[in-house]
């Protein structure tokens, strides 16, 4: 996963200490609510009617058992012992009080996480929210090419973007690398679908205007192929059209989706084509070099060499339950002798997407013990050990349905996101 450099953490930490002053200015009556809000909104932080609430990123929805058990710590000092993990891939806690958040977003930056650009959109909050990934990048068999980078170098794009501080509502991006829909790009604003051309040179389907909410569309396809050198100045190209035109008279009315519906695809396609050509002559294509860096930070892992499948067959064929969970939540992986296996957060009479602390806790150790250290969260909320052993699964069945975290339901009738 990608590691955080100088600059991140100290954007990170020099965030926090703005909002621990912007907080207390707040509690004192020095700002009002109207002064406070796109403040806090820009940090996360949402004032419900009953509770604040807090939505922390995970960009890419990558996860390090580190940053899982700081999570879990979270949960327990700030909150009542649990979180829900979303469709963002971030993770949400509903019940921090106000004056304590600047303290837990500290507590974030030591383990190099924030709340940026994760809540709602206000004047003056910029609203690109958490990028999100295919969440079998890079083990997937029909995968392309690994979206993460390409997430990671979005992720830097767009956080604190000053152009496009205010559009009209805020604006979603996902990446995928494989042919199936493991992001769900068609749902969002933008999707990006990495395919190669005739003459193997790598790019980008883009999608745009896809939404669920109030008006459920599928995103239409704006461009068949995109070189990926491109990819940033045609976003920018896609944002500079959206902002002006977007409706902004109609909150219900401000998404993508709905502006591409009333221009059409080929008007829509025509103004974005005609920004591209004036966006690309100043919005340098990125370097290879620094694409190459990025990859650097997910490169796959010590994987066994030979893995010995006997145990793992024994025990599918020895015990219907064990076979089950491999069956529902279990996939193949593009490396021999290895599956992904999903940690599932839709147990019956539990919300979808709530996590204990004692469980956040026990998940990190089990991801130190059979995936490499790394969890990543997934769009349907749940979770994934992306790199186990097959003989390695069913203890660690074992201890997740001793958890709680074993309904073996992953793509099945009682799996709702």
């Amino acid at each position: 996963m990608y590691q955080c450099d100088t600059f991140d953490r100290q954007c990170g930490q020099e965030r926090g200490a703005d909002f621990h002053e912007q907080t207390s200015r707040y509690l004192t009556g020095e700002f009002d609510e109207e002064q406070f809000k796109p403040l806090r909104l820009t940090n996360g932080l949402h004032l419900q009617r009953l509770a604040p609430m807090l939505r922390v990123a995970i960009p890419g929805g990558l996860l390090s058992s580190t940053q899982l058990r700081m999570l879990a710590s979270v949960a327990v000092r700030y909150d009542r012992g649990f979180g829900h993990f979303t469709t963002r891939q971030n993770i949400r806690f509903d019940w921090p009080a106000p004056e304590r958040v600047p303290d837990l977003l500290a507590d974030l930056a030591s383990v190099d996480m924030h709340a940026i650009q994760t809540r709602g959109n206000f004047p003056g909050n910029i609203t690109i929210c958490n990028i999100t990934c295919d969440h079998l990048a890079g083990i997937a068999p029909d995968e392309i090419a690994d979206p993460r980078p390409y997430c990671e170098l979005l992720r830097q794009w767009s956080t604190l973007q000053p152009e496009f501080a205010c559009p009209p509502r805020k604006f979603r991006i996902a990446v995928t690398g494989a042919p199936r829909a493991h992001a769900v790009i068609e749902t969002h604003d933008i999707g990006l679908r990495l395919i190669a051309n005739a003459d193997g040179q790598c790019g980008f389907e883009v999608r745009v205007g896809g939404g669920l909410g109030r008006t459920p569309v599928i995103g239409k396809v704006l461009r068949t192929f995109l070189p990926d050198r491109h990819l940033l100045s045609y976003l920018q190209a896609i944002m500079r059209v959206c902002n002006p035109a977007g409706r902004r008279d109609n909150k219900c009315k401000a998404r993508l989706e709905i502006l591409v519906d009333a221009l059409g695809i080929e008007e829509f396609r025509w103004r974005v084509e005609a920004e591209w050509r004036v966006t690309r002559r100043h919005v340098a294509s990125f370097d290879p070099e620094e694409l190459e860096a990025l990859r650097s930070h997910f490169r796959p892992p010590p994987y066994r060499p030979l893995v010995e499948v006997g145990r793992f067959e024994a025990a599918r064929a020895s015990d219907p339950a064990f076979a089950r969970w491999v069956r529902f939540n279990t996939v193949a992986h593009r490396h021999s002798g290895y599956r992904a296996a999903f940690v599932s957060l839709k147990a019956p009479d539990v919300p979808p997407g709530d996590m204990t602390a004692e469980q956040m806790r026990e998940v990190a150790d089990l991801a130190d013990r059979y995936s490499f250290g790394l969890i990543r969260a997934s769009h349907n909320r749940n979770l994934l050990f992306a790199d186990v052993a097959l003989d390695d699964l069913h203890a660690l069945w074992e201890r997740l349905a001793g958890l709680g975290l074993a309904t073996p339901n992953i793509g099945a009738p009682t799996h709702m996101t």
